[in-house]
């Protein structure tokens, strides 16, 4: 039977999924927009999959996660391999494009600069703080300004003249654009102008002082903006390549480690199979309060048992109540005293 390996990414604005086969040829693909539920959106990803795929014909040989979202997804889904961005990103880039030196990377809410040498993460850099040149910052400007996200970068090209616009943070990137427009610039001026801006807003929080070589890669969501393209290669004087998966090359990434380490272990893939596709999920969260971190403890339920939980930074919760019915009650966190009775429960443990 073949086998598939699945990759997921979960992010702020997008929730990817893939499937790749033995010879990393992508045989499923889906971008989709993070609504704020990412576990109905994982469910609804899985069943268009059996919906597409020949389920009888496969057999999932492995699960990966990636994203800020990856902890929790992975535990419901049984994952085998759970990495970072950077990884997954720079995997996926020097399998295409294995003369990759620099990769840009933005998505909806951070962006990232990877450098490669040899076809390994050597350095990287996140920018998770300025919301400035993000994909969501874009989409919220291409909607006051009354054009469809997908025609924005196009018109940065369309222009003749130049228009300076104030790009390292968005309420004065915003404030200049409404500034320009009513000094009478058009609008494909101001958006080749905030292109520039955002991109210098790049190189300035992120490449700094770093040497960029090797070949130039975009990715993410953002890079499907020829604009933002163009400007990334009026500033570096060289040519910036778009994958052509760019919008999932954090999810291909990850479903080739997942593959990777799935083989070298030997071992079955720990996935949960597809059945959580027909659970209801309920997602609780509590305060612990037995010590000064009161971490926010987020318990996911399915079938009256706790499947997940993350946020505790010491990891007893984690250990504690998987599967523990009893433990859930005691920690649903509705009053203080129900908290400090599962605390307790835990001491004495």
């Amino acid at each position: 039977m073949k086998k598939l390996y699945l990759g997921v990414d979960i992010g702020s604005v997008s929730i990817n999924l893939v499937a790749i086969d033995e010879e990393n040829e992508l045989a499923f693909k889906l971008y989709t927009r993070n609504s704020g539920n990412p576990i109905e959106l994982l469910k609804e990803g899985l069943t268009k999959f059996k919906e597409e795929i020949e389920i009888d014909d496969y057999k999932i040989g492995g699960v990966g996660v990636t994203g800020s979202g990856r902890e929790l997804i992975a535990y419901i889904l049984g994952a085998d391999t759970v990495k970072n961005e950077i990884t997954a990103h720079a995997r996926a880039s020097t399998y295409y494009h294995p003369e990759a030196g620099t990769i840009f990377e933005i998505g909806g809410q951070d962006s990232k600069l990877i450098i490669v040498e040899a076809g390994i993460a050597v350095d990287f850099a996140m920018n998770t703080v300025c919301a400035a040149g993000t994909g969501s910052f874009l989409d919220h400007q291409a909607e006051r300004l009354g054009i469809p996200i997908e025609e924005f970068g196009g018109l940065a090209l369309e222009v003749d003249r130049d228009v300076r616009i104030a790009g390292r943070c968005t309420v004065f990137a915003e404030s200049d654009m409404i500034s320009k427009q009513q000094y009478g610039f058009t609008k494909p001026e101001i958006i080749n102008g905030l292109s520039e801006a955002l991109v210098r807003n790049y190189m300035n929080n992120l490449v700094r002082n770093r040497v960029l070589e090797g070949e130039y890669i975009f990715q993410g969501g953002v890079a499907a903006n020829i604009g933002i393209k163009a400007a990334f290669e009026e500033e570096i004087g060289a040519e910036v390549i778009v994958p052509k998966h760019h919008d999932v090359m954090g999810a291909i990434g990850i479903a080739m480690l997942a593959k990777r380490d799935v083989k070298r272990s030997g071992q079955e893939s720990s996935f949960r199979g597809f059945d959580l596709t027909e659970q209801e999920f309920e997602t609780t969260s509590f305060e612990c309060e037995d010590c000064a971190n009161n971490c926010e403890v987020i318990k996911v339920i399915a079938d009256q048992k706790v499947i997940a939980v993350t946020g505790d930074r010491c990891g007893k919760w984690a250990a504690s109540l998987i599967g523990d019915t009893a433990a859930v009650a005691n920690a649903e966190g509705s009053s203080e005293k129900e908290e400090k009775t599962g605390n307790e429960r835990i001491r004495r443990a």
